[in-house]
Order: C-alpha cells, then structure tokens, then sequence
C-alpha cells in the first residue's frame, strides 16, 4: 500500500448534491382523527368479511390461492397471516395431480409454484415438465398464453442455483412478453409491462401493492368487496405513515445537521422510504423510525468519509468512534463535532426508551456495527487518498461492510420489542442468506453509483476493481455485477425454503426487503437515493402524498 499523502490539507473534489426534494412538506402534516377513526371503523368491518372469504370451507384449492395471492398483491395479507398460513400448509400437504390439464393451466400451476416457493415451501420445479419437449426445452405452443407466460415470468424470479428449468423460463418468458406486450389489451398490458419493468419478487412491497391496486381495479372480474378493503386499508396505513414522517421529519429539522454539514446528501425523506421498503405494518412504528434516524445519520457519516474529510480528520473521527466517549469530541474538528455529538445522543435516547423494555443490549449491536462501519469506510478512504486499487477479494470483504447493510440489518431490530438478544447474535455470525444479500446490496450499488464515485474523485470502486483484475470494460464489469446480483438471489431463494435453520419467516423477509429496495433505489443503474426526482420520487408520492379516491 502507498505511503498518504503528506499534505494534510487535500480534500478530494467534493460533490455537489442536489437539495431536498421535499423540504418541510411532511413537517406540515396534519393528521384527520375523524376520518382515521371512521376508515378504521370500515376496515374492521371488511376484514372480517374477507376472512370469511378465506376461510370458508367450501372453498376449492385453486379459488383459494387465487385470493391469498390476490391478498398479498394488494397489501392487506398481512392481516390474515395465521389463516394464510395454514391454508398454505394444507394446500402443501396434498397430493396435487397438476397433471390434470383442464384443472391446472400454466397460470394456474406458476401462480402455485410461486406461493409456495414465496412461503418456504420447497415444491418441484417438475411440476412444469408437460410444457417441456423432447429436447427439455419450453413448448412453442404456450407463446399464446399471455395470462400463462406472465404467470411463469413471476415465478421464475423464485429459482435457486442449479435450476436451470427456471433459467430457461425466465429467458424464455421475458422475449415473449416483450413481443407480445404492445398486442395485448388494458389491464393484462398494464400488468405485463409494469413486471418486466418491476418483477414482484425483486419490489419493494408497498410499492407493488400500490401498483396493484390500481390494476386489479380494471379487471373484468375483481371482487369489489377486496378493491374497497384494499384502498381504505391502503390510506389508513398511510396516515400512520405521514404521522411517523413528520415526526422524524421535525427531529431531522431541528437536528440542524445539514445546514452545518452542507457537503452531505438531505435525504431523510428517501430514508424512511427505506425503512417503509423493509417494514411497513403498523406494529413496526416505532422500529421504522429508529431504523430511519439511523439511515439518516450514516448517510452524514458516508458523505464526511466519502465526500469531504481529509485522511487527518477521518483518523481522529474514527477513533472517537471507536472509543464511544463524549471526552472525544474537543480533539475533533470544529466542523465534525455536531454529527459526532448527534450520534452519541441519538444512541442513548435509544438506550433509554429499550431499557424500559430490558432491551439495552440491542443498542450495543447497533453500536458496535456502526464502529466496524466506520473503520471500513476509513479504509476506503485511504485507498481514496493513495490512489491505491485493491484486487477485486480484497476490495469486496471491505465493501460489504460500507456497504451499511450489515449496519442496517442489525439497527432494524432495534424498534421491535419481540426481537431478542439472540436474534443480534444470528446476525453477527453472517449467515448464509446474510453474506448472499450482501453481495446483492453491494454489486447492485456499485453498477449504479459508479459515475458518482467517479465524480467524486473515487479511484477503488468495485467496477475499476473489476475492471483491472480482469481486464475488462466498465460495461463489462457492470453487465458482470448485475449478473452475480442474480446469481445471488437465487442463493436467497434457496436459503428462504423448508427446512429451514432460520426461526423466523419475518426476519427472512426483512432481510429479502432489504435487497428489494436496493434493487428498487438503483435501477437501471440510476443511484436514485443521490439523484430522487427520477427513481424514488415517484414512488414517495403514491406512497406518502396521494391516496386512494374511496
């Protein structure tokens, strides 16, 4: 590694970002008692219907996925988690002939595959073999059957290493889809076009239950009592929402970080976008608003180490972060000492509210990981400043780590009270699904922000690392980053099936959520946290601006 530089006054160019998008807009929310008290009153009255429609034994097999899949695509599944539970567990249980042609199509048999597969339950992929042919191939004959070939499209996405009949699916579904979306009539067009844009297993879940709403709405043959339910549930979540961000938005304000640090990225609102991405049921709002403080604080963090320090300051900063000790903050530049005096703050009123709970010890976790962040990003920073370019394993141990997802994945508990300490440590120990989403967060941010790096002065970014291991182009390296974000998915999968060592199927989908907003936040290789208008902006809109016409 080269010597630093001895001139203690070098800043790397410092980037530019833009200012918020929404400034006090969610400070000014004012929350309507009565009309949340009155669509509480009629979702009430709805789920108790629809919990007939779910539960009712007379209901045959395939009328009852079709609802719990309906359910979960409109975002009020997790209402009926218990009866969709068990419902899947017996459907698991029997001894299916998807054989039988005129009961089970290929949209029938894909949207079974992927319930079950989204549940844990590990059914075969055989059960797609009577479309095959003789060459193992995907029959020509099923081209004309959009409903179908959109069906098998949604459940490839659910494949693991190995399976190549899904791989084979997926190629095969995405070019016709493609052919056939602009033939195909409203709402199957709508549908089509939105998933090869946005697969539902890679969306964030709110976002696609948004989205959803509005389709299924135009279907010839929706269940109006399930579109009524949908939407007021959707809006009185939503109140819940805009409630939780205008208190943080109110912290954020008064915090005064930004108008301090004026070289970091505001952008609280696209953090609880974040934190709405891996949570958003209302039990978790007071652990959605933890884990969004938390964002927000390390994205100040990112953007001292990445975008404005100097080696110097970074090595005192990151030794007060090590020790942990408001007696560190007189040895720190002036300009540093705010964000490392809201950060000791931020910590012990957490503290103090999880002690009632006898839970102090989850602060500690979130802490630690933050230390371990912040070493990583003083590594990087010194690679930064050397001009140094570390072979690509080298560079990846460091970046999964400034990455923040560990950080993040350990800060998510902190809000929910059922969490324990032995949860923290699973964590701590990177399990598989762990490490496999890891590479996910960090290959996918890496193709998208790479023209932002590089802006910034950036020469150890995980493309140019790539890039001179393999001698490759950056083209190559980012079409080559995508595909093992893929490959790292189907481990997930994987991971996700029965039996499983996880205890907790909702951990599991935290930690898949997670992922999913990455994969939402950088498409298409946009860094949609840095630059919002494009990417997120419109999803905070239908999420936390506009509701349903009920």
């Amino acid at each position: 590694m080269a010597a630093l530089t001895s001139n203690s006054f070098y800043h790397r160019p410092e980037a530019k970002f833009s200012p918020s998008l929404w400034g006090d807009h969610f400070i000014h929310h004012i929350s309507d008692s009565e009309v949340k008290e009155k669509y509480s009153k009629k979702v009430e009255v709805l789920k108790n219907a629809v919990r007939s429609l779910l539960t009712a034994p007379e209901a045959k097999m395939i009328e009852t996925m079709n609802l719990i899949d309906t359910l979960e695509r409109l975002g009020v599944s997790y209402h009926f988690e218990n009866e969709i539970e068990q419902k899947l567990q017996q459907f698991f249980n029997l001894d299916t002939n998807y054989e039988d042609d005129e009961a089970y199509d290929l949209y029938t048999v894909a949207l079974h595959f992927r319930l079950f597969r989204q549940h844990g339950h590990p059914i075969s992929t055989e059960i797609f073999s009577k479309w095959m042919d003789v060459k193992g191939k995907f029959q020509e004959g099923i081209k004309s059957d959009p409903k179908g070939m959109l069906s098998l499209y949604e459940a490839s996405y659910l494949r693991t290493p190995e399976e190549t009949i899904l791989d084979d699916a997926l190629a095969f579904t995405t070019a016709t889809l493609k052919s056939m979306a602009p033939n195909l009539g409203s709402p199957l067009k709508k549908q089509v076009v939105h998933a090869l844009e946005q697969p539902l297993h890679l969306g964030v879940p709110r976002v696609e239950a948004r989205s959803f709403i509005s389709i299924y709405e135009e279907e010839e043959h929706k269940n109006e009592t399930l579109i009524k339910f949908a939407k007021l549930d959707y809006n009185l979540l939503q109140m819940l929402h805009k409630e939780e961000l205008r208190q943080l938005s109110r912290w954020w304000k008064e915090l005064g970080l930004i108008s301090k640090l004026t070289y970091a990225r505001d952008r609280v609102v696209e953090c609880f976008f974040w934190a709405l991405a891996v949570y958003y049921e209302p039990q978790y709002s007071r652990a959605r608003i933890m884990l969004a403080k938390t964002i927000a604080m390390v994205s100040v963090i990112d953007d001292t180490y990445d975008a404005h320090a100097t080696i110097e300051e970074l090595d005192v900063f990151t030794e007060a972060i090590q020790r942990w000790d408001g007696g560190e903050i007189g040895r720190l530049p002036e300009y540093m000492r705010p964000l490392y005096e809201a950060v000791l703050q931020l910590y012990e009123q957490f503290e103090e509210e999880l002690a009632k709970e006898g839970r102090s010890y989850a602060a500690s976790y979130s802490i630690e990981a933050l230390k371990e962040l912040a070493r990583a990003y003083y590594v990087e920073a010194k690679w930064v400043i050397e001009g140094y370019i570390p072979n690509f394993k080298e560079y990846l141990k460091n970046g999964f780590i400034t990455s923040t997802y560990c950080y993040l994945l350990t800060s998510f508990l902190l809000g929910i009270e059922s969490a324990r300490r032995q949860d923290f440590q699973w964590i701590s120990k990177n399990p598989k699904i762990l490490v496999s989403q890891l590479e996910i967060v960090r290959l996918v941010d890496d193709a998208a922000t790479y023209e932002v790096e590089k802006e910034r002065g950036q020469v150890a970014t995980g493309i140019d690392c790539y890039m001179k291991e393999n001698g490759v182009t950056k083209e190559e390296a980012i079409a080559k980053f995508w595909e093992m974000s893929r490959n790292a998915w189907k481990e997930c999968n994987e991971e996700c099936l029965r039996p499983s060592c996880y205890k907790s199927r909702d951990t599991l989908t935290r930690i898949l959520n997670f992922g999913r907003v990455v994969e939402v936040s950088y498409k298409n290789n946009e860094d949609g946290y840095t630059n919002p208008e494009k990417v997120l902006k419109p999803h905070i809109v239908g999420l936390l601006v506009n509701q349903f016409e009920v």
